[in-house]
Parts: C-alpha cells; structure tokens; sequence
C-alpha cells in the first residue's frame, strides 16, 4: 500500500559520544520515531506538520544528540483510514525499524496502531486521538495516551453545561470510533447530572453538509446540541449552524472537543461563548508562550494546541526512559519505565502514567473570548476552571482495562 512519506534528522543529529561515555544499546543504534498524523484532510492544522514540529523540537531541548542519542523522524498521512494507519505501523515496525509511533489524530486509526504496537512490542504514545478505550478495554502494555480523552471532555464541558441549566440535549456525532466514544461519555455524564438526551444523529466523517442533521437538532428542542464530532466537521457544523439560526432560536451549541485552530478558523465573532475543555493552552504562561513562538515560527504561524504539547511533552518522557534503560528493542519495558517515574516537563509540568496507560495531568475549562477582549493575534480563551488531575480522567477501576489488578 501507497502512503505518503518524509523523513527527517532531528535539528542536530546525534554527535559522536564523547571518551568514557557510556554506549547505549539502541536496536540499530538509532532511535527512530513515527509520527502518523493527518496531513492533508480535517485535522491537519489542529495535528498534521506541528506535531513533526513538536516532536523535533522535544528531541533537540532534551539534548538528545549532546547525550549520544541518534533520533530520526519519519512521519505519514494515515489519511484518516484504519486500514491505511495500520499498514503504515506495520512497514516502519518490521522494515523501517521505527522504534515509537506518536500522535495519530483519528481515534479508529488509533485502535489500530495500538493492536498492531502490543503484537510487534513497539512503543505508542498517543496524543491526538480521543477515544478512552485506549485506557479501557483496549488498553495495552506498549500504549500510553497522553493528552486528552472522550472521558475527560465530557466530564469537562458536560458537568458544566448541565449544572448551568443545559439540562436537554441533542447529540450530532461524527460516525467513527472517537465520535461514538465522545456522544457515550458525554450522554453518561448528562445523565449523571441529573439532565436527559431526547436524539442524537450521527454523520460521516469530513462533511460539507449538516443541513438535514441540523433540521434534526432544531427539531428535537433540546436546549443543547452537543457537537461529538472535531476539525473541520466542527467548525463546518457550527458555521450552518448559525446560518439555520440554532442559536437565535434558543438552542445553545457545546463543542465537545475544539482546539484552538478551529476557533482561529471560525473567528471570534462565529465562535464567542464556546465552552471547552482542553488539557493545554498557548498563552498560559511564559513556558508556553516561549514553546508557542518556537512552533508558530516554524509552521506558518500557526499556534500550538493541545496535541502538540502533548507530543512534545510524550516524546520527552520517552526520551528519558530511553536514557535510563538505554535499551528500546523491548517497547513494554520501556514503557513501564515511563510509567515509573513521574512525567515533568516545561509544557506540562509534573504529572503522572497510570497502570492502564493514562497520563495524568490537570484539565482546564475554557470559554473563547469577545471580539473586544482579545488583545492580540490567537488570544482567544479565558480560563474558567481548573480540574484537578484526581478529578479530570475516568477513575481507573471503572475503565475495564485488562491491565488494572483488582
């Protein structure tokens, strides 16, 4: 199978190890990193080119190449399609000796690579993806998921919208594993909070038309329609949503799971008001700020979300375990070295890898600006409540994940 590759060295290639340093027994002697994104379709801003950018920029301010670490980058379009991101995985495991696979925006392509990551005993820090089955029944040795999930966005944005009266809902999902995993845990944590769901509709990936699916949601006079979908699906759906006049007729839109790009995409005046949840924002505070200067000056200006701290931050904590088993042909043994020591870094700060793979770290909700509160290009969002890293993920023992004891 055909797919689309480049391949690059890290901004310094290894340097010679120095007399009386000790050689570390890297497979091939080169620690080679995949980065499987979307290049070309819905979630190339929010993922695609950045997170290359952002894995690079993780091996050169770890001082990979000053430590005797070779790193190499590959990356791939998995075009959206399971069957394609798992081919992919399949040709740099077994012939391009890819040592980890990172990010993966697309939550069916990543229940892929993560079945083809345990069989081939690879390494797969997960950053794009959403879906919580990655830290449930599906979860793996070889696999941690990094930034976000459904679970931690629905407990987000869903108990805040209900406890402030968005008690009805109407669900338009996309129609794959990330969609359907989003629509669950959100309706789960609407019913929770004491709120009901009266329809849900589901649409296929990468629309141009929400017209029939917005009939349906007006139609149904739930005060919220709650938007299970992501990228351009997103920021399509909102923008008919406002030509069908949703909101003038007292309906309220929740984007369950928008990035920063998608409210550059839809400006301030379409996306005011939005609530999200997210686990990373740009203009937080000087780290972030100096990280996001870094990224846009490398990526057509664009500012960095979400997923690409969190490649940044995923790449980081791999490199440190390599540095400490200064072996990684066994990618479980790494991986339990990444969940043994605590994560911290400048993005993310400290933080923690549970025994299902989940890295643990604060949630935040935010709300997108007015026009006139924004004081500066991609100053976009106010900070409306922290959620503490106890509070933010699913409780591992209600996650299913065959890895969790008792």
């Amino acid at each position: 199978m055909k797919f689309t590759r480049t391949m690059t060295l890290a901004a310094t290639v290894a340097l010679a190890i120095g007399a009386g340093q000790a050689q570390a027994q890297y497979s091939d002697g080169t620690i080679k990193i995949g980065v499987l994104t979307d290049m070309s379709s819905l979630y190339t801003d929010l993922s695609g080119a950045g997170s290359l950018l952002a894995a690079r920029l993780a091996a050169e301010d770890f001082g990979a190449a000053a430590k005797g670490m070779k790193v190499e980058f590959v990356n791939a379009d998995h075009q959206n399609k399971a069957d394609v991101g798992s081919a992919v995985a399949r040709q740099w495991y077994d012939v391009d000796k890819v040592d980890v696979i990172v990010d993966t925006p697309n939550s069916g392509v990543a229940l892929a690579v993560n079945n083809v990551t345990k069989e081939k005993n690879k390494v797969f820090l997960v950053s794009g993806a959403a879906s919580s089955d990655l830290t449930g029944p599906q979860c793996s040795p070889n696999t941690v998921h990094w930034t976000y999930d459904t679970w931690a966005l629905a407990n987000g944005t869903g108990t805040a919208i209900v406890k402030t009266g968005g008690d009805s809902w109407f669900f338009l999902t996309a129609d794959y594993a990330f969609g359907h995993a989003l629509e669950r845990d959100t309706e789960a944590v609407v019913a929770k909070n004491g709120g009901k769901t009266l329809g849900k509709v589901r649409h296929p990936l990468n629309s141009a038309d929400f017209s029939s699916f917005l009939l349906q949601a007006q139609a149904s006079k739930a005060k919220i329609v709650g938007l299970a979908n992501a990228g351009g699906d997103t920021t399509n759906a909102i923008k008919q949503a406002a030509e069908f006049g949703i909101v003038r007729g007292g309906q309220s839109l929740a984007g369950l799971l928008v990035f920063l790009t998608d409210v550059h995409a839809l400006g301030l005046q379409t996306a005011q008001g939005l609530i999200m949840t997210e686990a990373w924002y740009w203009d937080a505070n000087d780290n972030n700020r100096a990280f996001a200067k870094r990224m846009a000056a490398g990526n057509k200006g664009i500012h960095p979300t979400m997923i690409h701290a969190g490649v940044y931050s995923a790449v980081t904590h791999y490199l440190k375990a390599l540095e400490a088993t200064k072996n990684d042909s066994d990618g479980a043994k790494v991986v339990a070295q990444m969940k043994s020591t605590p994560t911290d870094d400048a993005l993310f700060g400290k933080g923690t890898i549970r025994q299902d793979g989940r890295k643990v770290h604060d949630m935040y909700l935010f709300e997108v600006k007015k026009p006139s509160e924004s004081k500066a290009p991609w100053d976009y969002y106010k900070q409306r409540a922290v959620i503490p890293a106890a509070q933010a993920f699913r409780p591992m023992a209600e996650g299913n994940c065959p890895l969790v004891k008792g």
